[in-house]
């Protein structure tokens, strides 16, 4: 009797193993097929993509895991999740996009799948229920969340263009930094957080003077056209932004991946730098750039574009602070 018991346990666990394993695998091919769909066919980043599709996902892969024994709400959730994250890395390993964005996407995804497995879990309490929603949830996540991304790709709204500023204080006169915020040699070697790929400035070169000259600053991935558009010297320096490279270099086990979202959805409109003078020869150091960022939900990606812009800022001000105090102190003696 034992050894039949045991049988029996080792048959349920093989058999929820199983259920699970379908669960994920179905979901995650049917994701990463549809968010293939979404970025490459539609050049669409929007609600459909990192909302609509992990919530689905995560509902379809735990009423695969329940449809035909009840589970608990913990394994119905972990099923959730791990379906949206293998779907993100069947986007790596197929090429379709690079280790950045995937990273960045998750803290919005795994929760969303998490919720698609509690509601998947809520419906499977019930034996007719669970039974009869699974091909209702699969015609959900196969047609009609493509046909919502198609609309939401064709009614999305114009971004907003909003400022990231970043301010430090410099130990020199306005006359001084001037100077190095016009243009500056090279920077020193990258920080970490741009060791992952993400774009960030190396120097700065301007032809001409005055409004109507351009200033160039040098990317990693190329170079920012910047057309001077107010030269108030020695106090503000504000420019338009008339090409632009690439936001990052996505990583890849496929070497070079150009995501579609590297063009056009990340775009800085203007930029200025700002000096003001203090008392004792200092001078506070403000840079701002106005951007739009055309992925949604807008609240969610505009955290991470202004963090990663403000870092932009801050090893540029840094930069210029460092060879504007030198001058001072050399000026000294």
């Amino acid at each position: 009797m034992r050894e039949l018991r045991l049988k029996r346990v080792r048959l349920l666990r093989s058999s929820a193993a199983a259920s699970a394993l379908a669960g994920i695998a179905l979901t995650a091919l049917l994701g990463a097929a549809l968010a293939t769909f979404a970025t490459e066919f539609l050049h669409s980043y929007g609600y459909g993509l990192f909302v609509g599709l992990p919530f689905c996902l995560g509902l379809l892969s735990a009423l695969v895991y329940a449809h035909r024994d009840e589970r608990s709400a913990s394994s119905s959730v972990q099923v959730g999740m791990l379906s949206a994250a293998l779907a993100s890395l069947s986007l790596l390993l197929i090429g379709a996009e690079g280790l950045i964005c995937i990273v960045m996407a998750l803290p919005i995804s795994l929760p969303l799948a998490a919720l698609g497995g509690l509601a998947a879990y809520a419906i499977q309490r019930s034996r007719g229920a669970r039974q009869r929603a699974t091909a209702p949830a699969l015609f959900s996540v196969a047609f009609l969340l493509p046909s919502l991304m198609g609309l939401e790709a064709r009614l999305e709204p114009q971004p907003a263009v909003k400022p990231v500023t970043t301010s430090i204080v410099v130990n020199a006169p306005p006359e001084v930094v001037w100077r190095h915020v016009i243009s500056f040699p090279e920077l020193p070697p990258r920080e970490g957080v741009f060791r992952a790929g993400i774009a960030y400035p190396i120097g700065a070169t301007i032809d001409g003077r005055g409004v109507g000259a351009i200033r160039r600053c040098r990317f990693s991935t190329g170079d920012f056209v910047e057309p001077i558009t107010v030269w108030d010297e020695p106090r503000l320096l504000r420019f338009s932004v008339t090409a632009q490279p690439p936001p990052m270099k996505e990583l890849s086990p496929w070497g070079n991946v150009h995501a579609p979202h590297l063009d056009g959805f990340l775009r800085s409109r203007e930029g200025q730098f700002r000096l003001v003078r203090l008392p004792g020869g200092r001078t506070r150091l403000q840079g701002a750039t106005w951007y739009e960022n055309r992925m949604w939900p807008a609240a969610y990606w505009r955290a991470w574009s202004d963090r990663l812009i403000h870092s932009i800022h801050l090893r540029v001000l840094r930069h210029v602070a460092a060879l504007s105090e030198g001058d001072r102190e050399q000026a000294r003696q």
